[in-house]
């Protein structure tokens, strides 16, 4: 019997497809993660066949906990949360939303969150991706904001309701989380910079070094995480040179 060795490599330091140029980098610091604080899917992937260790991806924007000492992932500014009820239990009808200035075409009563949001993009000063509707036909609907709106304190929607049946119908609407705030007060709301490559730890780590990117050109509609750097909170790093 032959039985020759089965090898196969794996390399970290690639998958850095947010980084438009080497060019013109800086050395990278060395910090320590708190592995603890980052999520499955989102900032790692499970271990492989023949790798044991997990995998952080590059380019998770990073901030430092000012109690620990150890980095986690940026907590960024809150995105603005709207919501649309339908009162007085209308049999028919419509009604219509208006986003700093343009009003949408009419909506049933009963229409679905798809249908809303679908009605909201159709504005011109709205783009797909800038607003997400959930909930349930006839609401209440969860208006989200992101896109081009990511952590951006949005103006108020207002309604205008042409509803019939019911008990005097209409449509209130509500600010349920304002945009631009920061989420947090540990220090990680401060952004710090980028986890520069894929980083390897094992399944009971609970802290790795890590190389922070200092300095260098971000496509950040690449990154694995949303940001959006016109929302970093003073104080923050401002050493990138951003490239969108």
């Amino acid at each position: 019997m032959d039985i020759q060795p089965y090898t196969t490599t794996e390399t970290l330091a690639v998958g850095r497809p947010w980084l438009m140029s080497m060019l013109g980098i800086e050395a990278n610091l060395s910090v320590t993660l708190d592995i603890a604080a980052f999520d499955q899917t989102l900032h790692w992937t499970e271990a492989s066949a023949y790798q044991p260790e997990r995998k952080l991806k590059s380019g998770i924007p990073l901030g430092k906990n000012a109690t620990t000492g150890l980095y986690e992932p940026y907590a960024a500014v809150t995105n603005e949360v709207q919501t649309a009820t339908v009162t007085g239990g209308p049999t028919g009808g419509t009604f219509t939303l208006t986003y700093s200035g343009q009003t949408t075409a009419a909506i049933a009563y009963n229409a679905t969150a798809a249908t809303v949001q679908a009605a909201l993009i159709a504005l011109s000063n709205l783009a797909p991706g800038d607003v997400v509707v959930t909930g349930a036909a006839g609401g209440p609907y969860t208006l989200t904001f992101g896109g081009t709106l990511l952590g951006d304190n949005v103006a108020s929607l207002t309604a205008t309701a042409s509803l019939t049946g019911g008990t005097t119908p209409g449509v209130t609407m509500a600010t349920t989380t304002a945009g631009g705030s920061a989420t947090a007060s540990d220090g990680t709301q401060k952004f710090a910079g980028f986890l520069f490559t894929e980083v390897a730890f094992h399944p009971t780590a609970t802290k790795v070094a890590a190389p922070l990117m200092v300095h260098g050109q971000i496509d950040v509609a690449k990154l694995p995480v949303a940001f959006d750097p016109a929302d970093v909170p003073a104080g923050s790093n401002t050493q990138f040179i951003y490239k969108v």
